[in-house]
């Protein structure tokens, strides 16, 4: 009886908070509508990964041909191979650009200097606002062989000029770097808004109890932004299968594809020019199916050694 009236007084102030707060849920409402029809509906065309899909029938009156496709994919080699390269570049990304923008954050908060503080994070902010194409043209014009000022420094030194973007042992490393570059400002701002719901009385005593810059970050700062530290490794592990499409087309070319094609070049290059759409789809769909799982299993993990995860 009392649950049954407490349950009919919560609906209608849950519903009065909606109504109070109806202009925040329209605001609210584009987001909602993009990823319904730019995320969730497209989802209909996963099932072309069980057919032979022919573009003249349209999709349901191709025929079923079952779990073939990916039968096709686990038995290629070429798969295997972007497969590798995709876990590879990936693998070196994370390692490389989830501790960057903690590290530089952690460092901006030791400057006192405002001016200068607001001029390094517009500066390593600035990438992340442009598109690949653009960032790749820099790219590529910076590590040129014959006028680009890295290799015009290798030169006074003696070395000889490297051509960094059709070399097959240093691409990867281009391709790590530069994601660095593009991305390092926005999880710094991650970090930045974190650290600054840092309570200043717990840096107060530890200064009190003896304690040094370094010890301070890692017996406060870190254990208090743990919490973010946490979720954006999360996002960091699922997005290991996700490679950045954008930037490896717009700096990939033919004398690199053994080190360079991922998977998501791989889409494309079978999908879109040679046009086997269910073959790529079902690769696509083994893709996400990898990601998801990755994602439960770091939440799962983080949950279990620690306070913090997704859910």
């Amino acid at each position: 009886m009392t649950t049954s009236i407490r349950t009919a007084r919560t609906k209608p102030r849950l519903f009065e908070k909606y109504f109070r707060y109806r202009v925040l849920f329209l605001m609210f409402l584009p987001v909602l509508v993009y990823y319904f029809v730019f995320q969730y509906l497209p989802m209909y065309g996963l099932i072309i990964s069980f057919k032979n899909f022919r573009f003249l029938d349209g999709i349901w009156a191709s025929p079923w041909v079952g779990l073939a496709n990916f039968r096709d994919a686990f038995t290629s080699s070429e798969f295997w191979d972007v497969f590798q390269n995709t876990l590879i570049i990936s693998a070196l990304k994370l390692l490389v650009g989830f501790p960057a923008p903690l590290i530089l954050a952690l460092m901006l908060n030791e400057v006192r200097n405002h001016t200068y503080k607001r001029f390094v994070q517009t500066a390593t902010y600035l990438p992340h606002f442009l598109s690949w194409v653009v960032l790749a043209g820099v790219t590529i014009n910076f590590l040129s062989p014959s006028s680009g000022p890295v290799n015009m420094i290798l030169k006074n030194f003696g070395v000889n000029p490297v051509y960094f973007i059709g070399s097959r042992q240093h691409f990867v490393s281009v391709l790590v770097w530069s994601s660095v570059w593009k991305d390092i400002g926005w999880g710094t701002i991650v970090y930045l808004a974190a650290l600054s719901a840092v309570n200043p009385e717990l840096y107060e005593a530890c200064r009190i109890d003896g304690a040094g810059r370094i010890r301070q970050t890692l017996v406060v700062t870190l254990p208090a932004i743990a919490p973010v530290i946490t979720i954006m490794l999360i996002f960091a592990v699922g997005a290991i299968v996700n490679d950045d499409f954008d930037q490896i087309y717009n700096l990939y070319n033919p004398a690199v594809y053994s080190v360079a094609d991922v998977l998501s070049t791989y889409i494309y290059r079978m999908g879109l020019e040679n046009m086997l759409y269910s073959y790529t789809t079902a690769i696509g769909l083994f893709k996400n199916l990898i990601a998801f799982v990755l994602v439960l299993g770091t939440n799962a993990l983080a949950r279990r050694y620690s306070d913090y995860g997704l859910w």
